[in-house]
């Protein structure tokens, strides 16, 4: 089955004085979900939300919640974000902890498991995990985390391809740096669920933008990417 494009909003890129109206604004534009990055200031340099955003965001935006953990131990909050009212948690490739165990944790409260691969770390990392079938999702990072605006990463690209290659029913996401223009791009590698702060919660109509992504996106995802060279 051909995975669903779509198109979800990072609070981290709203203004952070408004984030219930800009789950509004999310919600009323017509996202697919929306993004919430959960940062401990120890595994990135940076300190975002903890579970009561997410259960604000819960209410004022709806079920379909993504919630990446930036952070040292996730194994130690998975509870606190899951009755919060995350849909999907999202767990790094790179976390010193059982990241095996994690996930079959993040499944048993009866929510969505994904993995998440920084800029440099290879498509094989996630082998383990796929061939054990713990996998909802995989996310990979067009930027290095930590901080939104930054530029989008091109070399992620092929990491893409080999994932779809690998896996291709599976929900592929793609997070940093993505707009109407580095979206499509990452969908033609096999992307299908598309991560957009600043240029979402910064366009002035942002249902607008998100109508122009999907039909982008939708024009240029390729469920079977080419093989390498």
């Amino acid at each position: 089955m051909k995975p669903a494009i779509r198109v979800l909003p990072s609070l981290l890129a709203a203004d952070m004085g408004r984030l219930e109206e800009a789950c509004v604004r999310a919600r009323e534009a017509g996202a697919d979900a929306l993004h919430l990055d959960i940062m401990d200031g120890h595994f990135v340099p940076n300190i975002s939300f903890g579970p009561a955003v997410v259960a604000m965001a819960r209410r004022c935006f709806g079920p379909a919640l993504s919630v990446h953990l930036m952070v040292t131990r996730p194994d130690l909050h998975l509870r606190a974000f899951a009755e919060a009212g995350a849909e999907v948690l999202l767990i790094h490739a790179e976390a010193p902890c059982d990241v095996a165990g994690t996930l079959r944790d993040i499944r048993s409260l009866g929510i969505r498991a994904g993995l998440t691969l920084n800029p440099e770390t290879p498509a094989r990392f996630a082998d383990r995990y796929l061939e054990a079938g713990l996998l909802d999702e995989i996310l990979c990072m067009s930027v290095h985390p930590g901080f939104g605006g930054q530029a989008f990463i091109p070399n992620v690209l092929p990491k893409l391809a080999a994932l779809r290659r690998r896996a291709p029913p599976l929900d592929l996401s793609i997070d940093g740096g993505i707009d109407a223009e580095t979206g499509p791009r990452a969908a033609a590698q096999g992307a299908n669920l598309f991560i957009a702060g600043t240029a979402l919660f910064g366009a002035g109509d942002m249902a607008a933008e998100v109508r122009r992504y999907r039909e982008r996106l939708a024009a240029a995802f390729a469920p079977e990417p080419p093989a390498e060279a």
